[in-house]
């Protein structure tokens, strides 16, 4: 099949931006057609429903989840589209997998957080460090699922910043993979290796849609994460962290990327051990994700009243405004040196708006307030 032809092509067009909620995705999950089955699994601490989506009654069970961190909502863009696909279209194996396949998917297993556009849930609990102590609601219902379902592969399902670079190479980390360690010695077992070979399967379209943006996340071990902790269980489990593509802050182009990833999986799993023929060395070759890129630099700052000039570095902040997701460029850096890797370089001279004595004054203010440019330029660093 042609991954990247379906992703693109069932875009739900309903869904889009970086802001998604229960209220947006309810209407399309009321009509789907009878291969699914939508349930209210439980309630968040602000009693929003968390719901699963059901696909098939086959053997091979498949577990996925979304947006545990509220504020990271690219791979609920790319399951909603993966359902739509499985729903709409007419191909004639959607009906095998049907037969095939438990496919079960939570796409927003924090909706409080995703209301408040916020990592975290109402509770200010990161449910991706309470796998042990299951602390909140979410997280009781997650290991439910796991254990109730018990499902031969998982997926967890997040967003990555865009300070993300592939090792040294200079790309952006567009979507990054990882199975999970299931101990502190990071060792292999066959339940890790299916979800290596199973990521070694994704990166080949990975690779033919964004050729050297794919990176592998660091395997540290923590109990706590759910990643790691279903590993442990037994469970073949794959991270997917959607990250920043070119120009892509809404990451519409991730999205297909992270589905087309998914339609490949069900496409290598829908064979018998399909995932056999793929070689673990290649997942060891991917690079590993760094911290390499800034979002803008302003190469030249002039500040008058010191009579210097210096290089001033961005990073944006999401923050949620009116019903979307604004993009404020905070200064975070001053320096004499450019950064390694920039997603935006502003070479033109710019020249500082107030007096200052010392230019560590700046940092963590809106570059707007400080640094004086052309409306043109400031809304294009705006992405308005």
């Amino acid at each position: 099949m042609n991954e990247q032809q379906q992703a693109n092509a069932y875009k739900v067009p309903t869904i889009s931006g970086r802001y998604i909620t229960n209220e947006m995705v309810e209407d399309f999950l009321f009509h789907l057609n009878h291969y699914f089955k939508v349930d209210v699994i439980g309630k968040s601490v602000e009693n929003r429903s968390i719901y699963t989506v059901q696909f098939g009654q086959g053997k091979t069970k498949i577990l996925m989840w979304s947006q545990m961190h509220g504020n990271e909502s690219t791979t609920t863009k790319a399951v909603l589209d993966l359902i739509h696909y499985l729903n709409e279209s007419k191909e004639e194996q959607i009906a095998k997998w049907a037969e095939q396949f438990t496919l079960t998917i939570v796409p927003i297993l924090n909706p409080d957080g995703a209301f408040y556009y916020t990592r975290v849930n109402a509770n200010q609990v990161d449910l991706n460090r309470d796998s042990v102590e299951l602390s909140q609601p979410e997280s009781k219902l997650l290991r439910q699922l796991l254990e109730t379902i018990q499902p031969d592969f998982a997926f967890n399902l997040h967003d990555q910043r865009s300070i993300f670079g592939v090792g040294d190479t200079g790309k952006s980390a567009a979507i990054s993979f990882l199975a999970p360690a299931f101990n502190a010695e990071r060792a292999m077992n066959a339940t890790r290796k299916k979800a290596v070979q199973l990521i070694v399967a994704m990166n080949e379209i990975a690779q033919e849609m964004a050729p050297g943006h794919v990176g592998r996340f660091d395997d540290g071990f923590n109990l706590n994460c759910i990643g790691d902790y279903a590993q442990a269980m037994g469970i073949p489990t794959i991270l997917i962290e959607a990250g920043h593509w070119v120009n892509d802050y809404q990451r519409e182009n991730t999205r297909t990327l992270v589905c087309a990833s998914l339609l490949r999986v069900l496409d290598v799993l829908a064979h018998p051990n399909g995932y056999e023929a793929y070689s673990p060395e290649v997942y060891f070759s991917l690079p590993e994700n760094t911290k390499s890129f800034c979002d803008v630099e302003l190469r030249s700052v002039i500040i008058p009243s010191l009579q210097r000039e210096i290089i001033v570095k961005i990073q944006y902040k999401e923050v949620l405004t009116d019903g979307s997701v604004k993009f404020c460029p905070i200064i975070v850096g001053i320096d004499k040196k450019g950064s390694k890797f920039v997603h935006t370089l502003v070479e033109k001279d710019c020249i500082l708006k107030s007096f200052i004595e010392n230019p560590h004054d700046i940092l963590d203010q809106n570059f707007e307030d400080v640094i004086a440019l052309s409306v043109e330029e400031v809304n294009y660093l705006l992405k308005k």
